[in-house]
């Protein structure tokens, strides 16, 4: 097993990341192009549309695979050679920073380490966690509805594989030392082809222990803590994000003593601001906001607002009531989502996932749909891009891309929903239209994102201090490291105009403000402005020099 060529000392507590951080979150194959390599097209998009603008691009798993839309790996070691190969992988890692998914907790039943398991020799023929049908397992907490244990013929015999997720998705048994040992190989191969972000994907259900809960296990922290001592060796500039879609209480516990993961998920942002944004009350958001630890010098946190799966519920347990997050199911049932669900240890059913396209989900409120979808939409994301932690932003929140019903009737799978595949010559012929909508939802969000990353207030360890407003107004105050810049980001969160007093806010009176947005300087602190509805502030005391991308 080799590891490293050469003796690197990590650097404690080092923030590997700043203000300029943006991350795409994109499929291998969300755009495709007669007799092009998805790969190609990909980084032809990306080059074309988003310039300096994105600075990071997770390519969501790219490896052979059997199902889940890639989550299934069948070989750690080769790109699917639909998608194109490892030098068009370096391509992009050579002009960005490439985040790429170790699926850590299972491969695809198809695998050759599953061969050799259902042989009884070879490489992986001990690889897989096995159980008794007659253990105790009634704890197990799981994201599914389908049998925990899958019955498998092999050379020694019946066993009953673990499965978390699937029986295509055999859960590894990390008791045994040669599985660390195989993904460690795995990191050091991904490392040399230029991948710098690793996303643990379902890391949390990675130990198991019968007659537990089997997630959270500190075991599990135990192995996160160790890869992270081996990454940081190799590559010190490379980061650890820990997918853990679960609780928020549990979920921070995976930043461990800033010794665990660089960066978590923030599961709890989309449902809450989703919420927030169709039933036009900022109370539970900003309670959220307000018991966020600051996450401390080297680490921090990874927003998004959508992504591949949906938008999960079980982290906002706790936050919003079952009641509420029921009414939040019907209403994304009602602008075309679908709803997963899950079984509590008491074997009830709960809403665990909402499958829906973000552009849908913001279509109207709890009243309806109206007129102000991309109002409520673009109003998401400025107070995502405006808050402590790096964005996320899924290619099809970019591009306004609409509910895919088409691939959910042909895989019969929720998730499909908004996971659209763009014929790339179509998409070009929209986004060359100034007045499509698609155009329209890529210029003013790079327009965002390009004054974003020109502000140190937004760096992702900025202060961040949560704003008492009026129930129609939701703020933050970001405060730049060195302390030279304040914006103070407000939203109305409502489908009525909503007035701010600027006297309301800490604004120091001997400095001078902008309007970042806008461009407009602000020529009295005794100003009343009237917020349009789902309208965005970012109130500066340095002006904006961002250039505005034409439409």
């Amino acid at each position: 097993m080799r590891l490293d060529q050469t003796c690197y000392t990590p650097v404690v507590a080092q923030n590997k990341w700043s203000e300029e951080d943006i991350i795409l979150i994109t499929y291998a194959d969300s755009l495709l192009e007669e007799d092009k390599k998805p790969l190609v097209t990909l980084q032809h998009f990306i080059n074309k549309y988003l310039g300096k603008t994105v600075n990071s691009v997770h390519v969501l798993p790219f490896f052979p695979y059997s199902s889940d839309d890639g989550f299934s790996v069948i070989d750690y070691s080769s790109v699917n050679e639909s998608f194109g190969d490892w030098s068009d992988i370096q391509v992009i890692a050579k002009d960005r920073r490439l985040m790429a998914d170790l699926v850590i907790n299972h491969c695809s039943s198809r695998s050759a380490w599953f061969e050799n398991f259902i042989r009884g020799e070879g490489i992986g023929h001990d690889y897989f966690y096995t159980a008794s049908p007659d253990d105790d397992l009634s704890q197990v907490v799981r994201p599914r509805t389908s049998e925990l244990l899958r019955e498998t013929e092999t050379g020694k015999g019946l066993q009953h594989v673990w499965c978390t997720f699937s029986h295509d998705q055999v859960d590894f048994d990390f008791r045994n030392p040669a599985v660390l040992e195989a993904f460690v190989s795995i990191i050091r191969l991904y490392l040399d082809m230029g991948v710098k972000i690793f996303r643990l994907d379902a890391v949390a259900f990675l130990w198991k222990t019968i007659g537990s809960e089997c997630i959270n296990l500190p075991e599990t922290h135990n192995v996160i803590r160790l890869l992270r001592t081996l990454i940081e060796h190799a590559q010190p500039d490379a980061i650890i994000i820990t997918e853990t879609n679960i609780p928020n209480i549990q979920n921070l516990t995976y930043f461990g003593n800033a010794n665990e993961a660089h960066a978590i998920y923030n599961f709890s942002l989309p449902p809450l601001l989703v919420n927030t944004l169709v039933t036009g009350d900022c109370l539970h958001l900003k309670r959220w906001m307000m018991s966020m630890p600051p996450a401390q010098n080297g680490t921090c946190y990874f927003n998004f607002i959508a992504s591949h799966d949906g938008i999960g519920l079980r982290p906002a347990e706790g936050l919003l009531s079952d009641q509420e997050l029921n009414t939040l199911a019907v209403t994304m049932e009602s602008f075309g989502g679908k709803t997963s669900w899950r079984t509590t240890d008491n074997g009830q059913q709960k809403p665990y996932e909402i499958n829906i396209a973000l552009f849908d989900a913001l279509q109207g409120t709890v009243e309806g749909e109206d007129k102000l979808g991309l109002e409520r939409f673009i109003c998401a994301h400025a107070i995502m891009l405006g808050m402590e932690g790096i964005p996320g932003i899924y290619i099809h929140s970019l591009l306004g891309t609409r509910n895919d019903y088409e691939k959910v009737e042909n895989t019969q799978h929720n998730r499909a929903i908004n996971r659209h595949r763009w014929d790339y010559e179509t998409l070009q012929e929209n986004l060359s239209d100034s007045a499509n909508p698609h155009k329209v939802v890529l210029s003013t969000l790079k327009n965002l994102i390009n004054i974003r990353i020109r502000q140190k207030a937004f760096h992702p360890n900025a202060t961040q201090f949560t704003l008492h407003l009026r129930e129609q107004l939701f703020g933050f105050w970001r405060q730049s490291q060195d302390r030279r810049q304040s914006i103070f980001c407000i939203s109305n969160i409502s489908k009525d105009t909503a007035e701010l007093s600027l006297s309301e806010l800490n604004m120091i009176s001997t400095e001078n403000w902008y309007e970042l947005i806008s461009g407009e300087q602000i020529s009295t602190l005794q100003l009343t402005i009237n917020l349009q509805p789902y309208q965005t502030l970012w109130i500066s005391n340095i002006e904006n020099n961002a250039e505005k991308i034409e439409q």
